[in-house]
């Protein structure tokens, strides 16, 4: 049976995948396992060299250069040690990605669009990486400089299960685990990597089965069904793309996860379901969490977070969704989408301060 072909990330990885990435990350477990049995202490090292090969094998030279200068200018301008000049880099960096010029030159690079979205979708991940290691570089007392220098830079962009397509993983965690020394057992990595693959294997089944049969995207793409579907259908088109989302990132973030732990780190935990989910918070909290720690540590709290007044806790939420939507392409749909996210937080927040109060507690 032919699968519905409208869903273009899950078919985009899922070939890039079987050509290549699946083939680069397996290189990536065996340099790891081999380097935490036999040089521990040179193991971010050994993992750099071969992100960098990695990067180097499939964006090519140009494309490798791309990431590498971007790095390069992140830690120039960390120098000063001012978070609003980092925030300033951070994003012009990223504006880059949208500047047609640009865009038709990196296109000139290769030979199919595949290949160029996949330098743009890399990019624009290791742009949070640079940031994140950045406005570390900010706030670190000069005792820690040793563990923020180019070349742990250079290993926390270059780290390869994140480099694509994330999770996102913040650089305080990353290099405190990376410099932790564990005792080393190949039979528990073993079972890991055994029950990794089965779980992963499952949703994988699960999202091959859902795009075969149910055909969601295929139905939202077209005006016809949609306006003669009652509002009962509409809402179970609405969860069943949902549920596909989520099984889809199980897949997309277990594999990377799974590498994580074989590395000896600890993963952001996988999305939660979103059927066990009934509000903007939660949905913001633990759907991606990698994000939303990156989010929290470094746009929300430093604006004054829950901890200001209410206009401040309003414009700190509104500065996080805007960034995502930023983000994510800057697009009118995402910019509207990132209001209505806003609006629906702050309804919610809003909702739980009145119930707070007394006299409310009272009368419920």
């Amino acid at each position: 049976m032919p699968q519905d072909p409208m869903d273009f990330e899950w078919s985009y990885w899922i070939e890039w995948g079987r050509e290549r990435i699946l083939w680069l990350l397996a290189g990536h477990l065996l340099v790891s396992q081999m380097s935490r049995l036999l040089v521990e202490k040179y193991k971010p090292w050994c993992l750099m060299i071969y992100g960098m090969a990695a990067c180097w094998l499939l964006l090519g030279i140009k494309g490798f250069a791309v990431i590498l200068l971007h790095a390069a200018i992140s830690f120039a301008v960390a120098q000063f040690q001012l978070s609003l000049l980092t925030w300033l880099c951070s994003l012009i960096l990223l504006s880059t990605l949208r500047i047609s010029a640009v865009e038709e030159t990196k296109r000139k690079w290769y030979d199919t669009e595949n290949e160029y979205y996949l330098l743009l979708f890399t990019v624009s991940v290791r742009c949070l990486f640079c940031t994140s290691f950045s406005l570390e570089y900010c706030w670190h007392a000069p005792a820690q400089k040793s563990s923020h220098s180019f070349p742990w830079m250079l290993a926390y962009v270059f780290y390869y299960p994140t480099f694509h397509n994330g999770p996102l993983v913040n650089f305080d965690e990353f290099s405190k685990q990376m410099r932790r020394q564990e005792a080393f057992s190949v039979k528990t990595n073993l079972s890991i990597l055994i029950v990794g693959i089965i779980r992963i294997f499952f949703w994988w089944c699960l999202a091959e089965l859902m795009i075969h049969l149910m055909y969601i995207h295929a139905l939202y793409s077209s005006a016809l069904p949609l306006e003669s579907a009652s509002y009962w259908a509409l809402g179970g088109l609405a969860l069943a793309q949902v549920l596909f989302f989520y099984v889809k990132y199980l897949v997309l973030y277990g594999v990377p996860g799974l590498l994580l732990q074989m590395d000896g780190l600890k993963p952001p935990a996988l999305p939660c379901c979103v059927s066990l989910m009934h509000s903007f918070t939660k949905m913001w909290r633990s759907f991606d969490v990698g994000l939303h720690r990156f989010l929290v540590r470094y746009i929300y709290v430093p604006m004054g977070g829950s901890q200001s007044s209410l206009l401040g806790t309003l414009l700190s939420t509104a500065l996080t969704f805007a960034f995502v939507s930023y983000w994510h392409g800057g697009q009118s749909y995402l910019w509207y989408w990132g209001a209505l996210n806003w609006l629906g937080v702050i309804v919610e927040n809003g909702t739980k301060r009145i119930l707070s109060i007394s006299l409310i507690q009272d009368l419920i």
